[in-house]
């Protein structure tokens, strides 16, 4: 019976939200699915409005493209820190350039700041990996019903 008691008391704890985060203090960002295994979220940058990240949360680095950069650039919200090499999906390697996105919200209102992005060529789809996920973690992310609740998220400015 107290085998029976210990795991009924630690399935209990692993329910409960972590320590000093609430469900008030969650952020919840809905998911679009596409395609069998695939999530979107909305997103906003100063400089290119709304724009879509899969997410992916086997990625090291976020990911933008070229084009994005170069509106992210003109509008003064994206600093060069170096480079990196890349390992792809199929297994090659590219050295590919980091970016700090000095401002990014996620959903309506879950702002990160200084998200480092690594820049892949001309449009390529965007992945939101774990060096934004981690500026808000703990999270969650949920395919039923499909969304994405983020524990620190900064707020928008007035």
């Amino acid at each position: 019976m107290p085998r029976l008691t210990f795991r009924l008391v630690m399935a209990l704890l692993v329910m409960l939200p972590p320590c000093g985060v609430g469900a008030a203090s969650l952020k919840t960002i809905p998911m679009n699915q596409k395609q069998l295994a695939t999530y979107y979220i909305q997103a906003n940058m100063h400089g290119t409005g709304s724009v879509e990240f899969m997410v992916d949360t086997g990625a090291g680095y976020t990911t933008i493209n070229e084009d994005t950069l170069a509106l992210l650039k003109r509008a003064d919200n994206a600093d060069y820190i170096g480079e990196l090499t890349g390992v792809m999906a199929d297994g090659s390697q590219h050295r590919l350039p980091v970016y700090r996105i000095r401002h990014l919200v996620l959903g309506k209102d879950c702002v990160l700041s200084n998200v480092e992005a690594a820049v892949f060529p001309h449009n390529t789809r965007m992945l939101l990996g774990l060096s934004a996920l981690e500026k808000a973690a703990p999270f969650t992310f949920s395919t039923n019903p499909p969304r994405l609740s983020l524990s620190n998220c900064g707020a928008l400015s007035s």
